[in-house]
């Protein structure tokens, strides 16, 4: 017979999406095999309008996979992905937008022309509406006064912000971010996640983080997905359910970075 002791430190469950609510984003019964080897089984989640789900795991667990499904880089897998309903391999991929580890800026661009390179490809970014779009979201992410400025000229921060800038231009239905502060000091990857959940709470914006970073996690997201195993699927999901804004050293939340640490098995 286990004690109350022990039910307080069992693992939660894994819970797809918040009830009574049509996702977004829906990965249902994902398997992804590489030859003899299968990097992804039997992956269940769903995120919902304006949600933000942070993904964590161990290397080797898959979660660059479930990037790349989610993204649409990858065609062949088992189950189901849908954004909005569609398929990402019929199309739904391309209401996904996506901020990679590095910003990776156009050198001889400046801040405004990298920007625009993340419009759809029928808008025109020489009309006065792209142009428009464009400076507010320089605006939303904080650059005011860089839209003629180069990478070179910015700091790796504010790479970031326009990498961000680029990911939003094309008005995603799901945001997706791999590990976008993990080459960022840690006063200034603080920084940018706090700017990052100003502009989420401004655009609403549904947001998919992967990340290694536990406190980074909790401290960000609504929900947090932990994947595990080899091959990886979804071991538990962890609900963060502290108002924002938060404080990094509230009780409530480093209870919750223990409880998302020992369900990664550390």
């Amino acid at each position: 017979m286990s004690s109350d002791a022990d039910a307080d430190l069992a693992p939660p469950t894994a819970d797809a999406a918040p009830p009574d609510a049509d996702p977004v984003l829906a990965v249902d019964g994902l398997r992804v095999r590489y030859d003899d080897t299968v990097a992804l089984d039997g992956v269940d989640l769903a995120v919902v309008d304006g949600e933000f789900v942070a993904v964590v795991g161990p290397s080797g667990c898959g979660k660059s996979t479930l990037l790349r499904v989610l993204s649409g880089l990858e065609a062949e897998f088992g189950g189901r992905v849908t954004v909005d309903g569609t398929d990402v391999r019929d199309g739904g991929s391309d209401a996904v937008g996506m901020v990679f580890q590095e910003p990776r800026l156009l050198d001889w661009a400046d801040v405004r022309e990298n920007v625009a390179v993340g419009l759809p490809a029928d808008v025109d970014p020489d009309t006065e509406a792209a142009r428009e779009r464009v400076d507010d979201l320089i605006e939303t992410v904080g650059l005011d006064g860089f839209a003629e400025s180069r990478p070179g000229e910015l700091s790796g921060g504010m790479a970031q912000r326009v990498a961000l800038a680029r990911g939003l231009a094309y008005d995603p239905s799901v945001l997706l971010l791999d590990e976008p502060f993990s080459a960022l000091d840690r006063l200034t990857k603080a920084d940018q996640q706090d700017h990052l959940l100003d502009v989420w709470a401004e655009r609403g914006t549904t947001v998919v983080l992967v990340t290694h970073d536990v406190e980074e996690a909790v401290y960000l997201a609504d929900r947090v997905a932990v994947l595990g195993g080899q091959p990886g699927t979804v071991e538990s999901v962890v609900d963060v359910d502290i108002d924002r804004p938060r404080d990094r050293a509230d009780a409530d939340l480093v209870a919750l970075r223990r409880e998302v640490t020992a369900a990664l098995g550390r």
